[in-house]
């Protein structure tokens, strides 16, 4: 069996005992085959083949339980962006599923962070709009995790640029959507490129308290084993877990970097089968060993925004050492782990509807009320679903129809609302590129400037030193910035047509009121062309008449407003 042979059956093996989905065999095959030829002849960084990442990508997103569409797509989400195959070819070959998904890796590809922290979360609202369908960011993570593994053979500038853009867009995301594992794999893997002298000391430093940690972990262990044993108290499994680099530091900061009040470097996890074991368990420890003020965490009642769940509690140990416990159930610990990959496979595991009506009350109640909107929708899809197909179309992200986001040159995120044009998005860049916009490419193509742009766009906008705005875009622009940038260029290029319009204001005469009706014309940004205001009167009732430069009928409506607004005015008439 060859090499290659011998990767294909291995992620099949991978998928069939992970996946709650049947395994397309036949799908997968061919998605591993037709990548092998494309990428054939490419070579990584590193000198091996470029394959092999396309391979480690689907292995990585293989465990998170996906569907064998998704893995399929993680196979090929290099081929539209780095060979000769079009998205009409592959949605040909594979449907256009897969074409969508890859297409939607393809897009989040052209993205650059560069350390604009203005920036950051409009790229991770751009990756979920890109995506529309959450496989698309399982296989952009599962991407991203391999490529921190072989960030070394990058030249260091590159390497900090991407270590940066992990740890501060594709690990944030990953930890919002739940993947708490994927999280802490992504930052622990940029950490010693951003920090290397303290990734280096920490190295050092945490060796010998790991090897007494270890041995004194063990003891513990075993006691609180014996206690839970003794309470009848049925535990799945016990073991520990060292605080991963990145967050130790992360704490270490707080507290002035002293590595001696960090009292979670190594934190015992009981897993249980039920809830109320978890507070059964947490009355036996508390039995043992008193617990530390302000260090008892109910994440089961209140969960993290991220919906990770589980009981925490330190206490003083009889050597007087603080230890950390962490208390949840098996279906937490795949929750906290694995998050929304995992959910619904879990769940199938579980026996499925019966299961969940069993379970979902408290959980709607306590923890989804308390996720984010996006997160709840996500994991709480249609509880009684049960066609694979209906399943897959609740895997759809509809939560920014009404934005689009799109793409400069240089890789930033620009946010524009829905129907947006290429003008739109110069005036967004610069009131000066937009004034002086001669033509715009999409994607390299030229097109006109009232095109209505879509999500993943890339927009290069053409520009010329002595041209001038034009009126007529005032009838496609979409945007209010765009449009407010534009009448003021006119404006002051007097090349924003204006009417005078006369205007009768009548009202009880008092000192002030030319004063008043002189500022409403002028807050509007207006200019009196002349004015007629009766002299030496002796009524009580006045006329006032006004001639005004106005561009439009809404502002002489809202110039008519402000007038009528005046104390003591009581008609306001005009025209034309």
């Amino acid at each position: 069996m060859s090499n290659r042979s011998e990767q294909l059956e291995t992620l099949l093996t991978r998928l069939s005992e992970t996946s709650a989905w049947p395994v397309d065999r036949d799908l997968i095959t061919r998605a591993f085959n037709f990548a092998l030829e494309a990428h054939k002849d490419q070579k990584r960084k590193s000198g091996e083949p470029y394959f092999n990442h396309l391979y480690e990508t689907a292995l990585i997103a293989a465990k998170w339980q996906v569907d064998s569409v998704t893995i399929a797509a993680a196979l090929l989400h290099d081929v539209l962006e780095d060979t000769s195959v079009t998205e009409a070819e592959l949605s040909k070959e594979f449907g256009k599923d897969i074409a969508f998904l890859v297409n939607g890796v393809t897009k989040i590809s052209r993205l650059k962070y560069r350390g604009n922290q203005a920036q950051a979360e409009t790229l991770k609202k751009m990756i979920l709009a890109l995506s529309q369908d959450i496989r698309v960011v399982f296989i952009k993570l599962a991407d991203r995790t391999h490529n921190m593994s072989t960030l070394e053979h990058l030249a260091p500038d590159k390497q900090k640029r991407i270590a940066l853009e992990t740890t501060e867009i594709y690990a944030p995301l990953a930890y919002r959507m739940g993947l708490g594992t994927v999280s802490g794999d992504l930052e622990d893997a940029a950490f010693p490129y951003l920090h290397p002298e303290v990734y280096k000391s920490l190295q050092e430093t945490l060796k010998d308290h790991l090897a007494k940690g270890e041995e004194y972990i063990k003891k513990v262990e075993k006691e609180v084993t014996e206690a839970l044993a003794n309470q009848k108290i049925k535990i799945v499994r016990i073991d520990h877990r060292v605080k991963r680099i990145s967050s130790l530091y992360k704490k270490l900061r707080r507290y002035d970097m002293n590595l001696e009040r960090i009292h979670d470097l190594i934190a015992l996890r009981i897993i249980v089968e039920k809830v109320e074991d978890c507070y059964a368990v947490l009355g036996v420890i508390h039995s043992i060993w008193p617990p530390m003020p302000g260090h008892i965490k109910d994440y089961i009642a209140l969960p993290k925004p991220n919906g990770y769940r589980s009981l925490h509690t330190t206490v003083i140990s009889s050597n007087g050492q603080p230890t950390e416990f962490q208390i949840r159930t098996e279906e937490m610990h795949y929750e906290n782990e694995y998050g929304i990959a995992a959910y619904w496979a879990y769940q199938e595991a579980k026996g499925g509807q019966k299961y969940l009506e069993e379970q979902s009350h408290a959980r709607s109640v306590l923890a989804n009320a308390r996720q984010t909107a996006w997160i709840t929708q996500l994991q709480n899809w249609q509880h009684d679903i049960e066609d694979p197909d209906e399943f897959i179309a609740a895997l759809k992200i509809d939560l920014f129809k009404d934005r689009i986001f799109v793409i400069t040159p240089k890789g930033e995120a620009v946010d524009l609302p829905a129907g947006a044009t290429p003008l739109d998005f110069a005036y967004a860049i610069h009131s000066d590129i937009g004034n002086h916009c001669v033509g715009a490419k999409v994607n390299s193509r030229m097109v006109q400037l009232d095109t209505e742009l879509q999500s993943g766009d890339i927009v290069e906008i053409l520009v010329q030193k002595n041209r001038k705005p034009n009126l007529a875009w005032l009838g496609f622009l979409k945007t209010r910035h765009a449009r407010a940038k534009l009448r003021s260029s006119l404006r002051e290029n007097s090349m924003l047509p204006t009417t005078n319009y006369y205007f009768s204001i009548t009202g009880l005469d008092r000192t002030a009121m030319m004063r008043d009706i002189t500022a409403a014309v002028s807050q509007q940004g207006l200019g009196i062309v002349s004015l007629e205001a009766p002299k030496n009167t002796t009524h009580a009732v006045v006329t006032i008449k006004l001639y005004v430069h106005i561009e439009s009928i809404s502002k002489a409506d809202q110039l008519a407003l402000r007038l009528r607004a005046i104390p003591s005015v009581q008609r306001v008439e005009y025209k034309r």
